[in-house]
């Protein structure tokens, strides 16, 4: 084991059988630590084994993990994989550029960001209580450890926070994307990491959205800017038709269809019943629908009934003009989609820079 951090050992009574079969073709496919296996009676004996099993040993956290073989259903391909994955994760793992495919990888869906300074010794000490927390979560919640003084001003960004604000913690879960916050301001230690870890998984903490502040000019331009906190008054009014652009500062589309959109608002500026407005996804969440490219337009027509409409045509004035002329409606052979720039696929679909397709 001296080059390798990990060493998959699997021990089997009899190797003719199909579980050995099994584990060397998942073997075949693993890239990052060695496989072997034996049938030796004083192997089972010297490390406590009375039956099939395939033992992870590893030169960090618990030093071993054990995965018993099911003598009735066999030896489960996926099952071990995942198993393999879980716990070849550390306790708790850095998050950085070499880490993040791990980690994305990983497919344990909640991960738990503690975001510290690491210049600090008293950051730095907050570790130990976070690591002691992790072991009961193993599988089901990652943890994370963000420095704020590296770069990663992407993932503070994502979550809404600035590098001030650590030490702190946040959990995301990587398939609904939704984000929990502690309440108020609250000690790291072992016993409070695993209560806020438990409290969410129990669905006792609400989801938090991001949000910046309504600009107080927000509606004197002829393109109206919407934020998470005025964006429901202004796209359910029932007495306007509006017309919403979703976008990334850093999306090439976006800039490409800006003159269109700003063309649009002028032409439609005298006209009381329709809104011509744009939304900054990256910074506002909504709690009716999530953005997964940029640009996304939506189509928002006046009425109590609160209906959606997505626009996935042409970007440019003609047809954006056509498609509120019919109400939110074009023909057939108009229908055609554009390219759109997509986020890459994060934790938790969510840390890392994103990038245009």
């Amino acid at each position: 084991m001296a080059k390798w951090d990990m060493v998959v050992i699997g021990f089997f009574q009899d190797l003719q059988e199909e579980d050995v079969a099994t584990f060397l073709a998942l073997a075949r496919d693993a890239l990052d630590m060695a496989f072997g296996f034996t049938d030796q009676p004083q192997l089972f004996e010297k490390f406590g084994l009375t039956k099939d099993t395939v033992v992870l040993f590893k030169k960090f956290d618990e030093g071993r993990a054990d995965f018993p073989v099911d003598k009735e259903a066999g030896l489960d391909l996926g099952d071990l994989s995942r198993f393999l994955i879980t716990h070849s994760m550390h306790l708790v793992t850095e998050f950085n550029s070499q880490t993040s495919p791990k980690i994305f990888a990983a497919r344990i869906l909640n991960h738990l960001l503690l975001f510290v300074n690491q210049t600090l010794a008293q950051h730095r000490e907050l570790l130990t209580g976070f690591r002691e927390a992790a072991p009961p979560f193993r599988g089901q919640v990652l943890f994370v450890m963000v420095d704020v003084a590296a770069d990663n001003s992407h993932v503070l960004n994502y979550f809404g926070l600035k590098a001030e604000e650590a030490p702190t913690l946040r959990l995301i879960n990587v398939e609904t994307t939704k984000k929990y916050a502690p309440a108020g301001v609250i000690p790291i230690t072992a016993a409070s990491v695993a209560a806020f870890c438990q409290a969410v998984l129990h669905g006792e903490v609400k989801h938090y959205l991001l949000s910046q502040e309504i600009p107080p000019d927000w509606d004197q331009r002829p393109v109206k800017t919407l934020v998470s906190k005025n964006f429901e008054q202004v796209a359910f009014d029932e007495t306007k038709n509006v017309f919403v652009k979703f976008y990334a500062p850093w999306c090439s589309h976006c800039k490409e269809m800006a003159p269109a959109w700003e063309a649009l608002a002028e032409k439609y500026r005298d006209r009381e019943d329709i809104v011509i407005a744009e939304m900054d996804a990256t910074a506002n969440e909504l709690e009716a629908f999530s953005v997964h490219g940029y640009p996304t337009l939506k189509f928002f027509p006046a009425g109590p009934d609160r209906k959606i409409i997505e626009y996935k045509s042409t970007r440019d004035l003609e047809t954006f003009s056509k498609f509120l002329d019919r109400g939110g409606d074009l023909p057939e052979e108009e229908s055609k989609e554009p390219a759109v720039s997509a986020p890459e696929a994060q934790p938790n679909s969510t840390l890392g820079p994103k990038e245009e397709l």
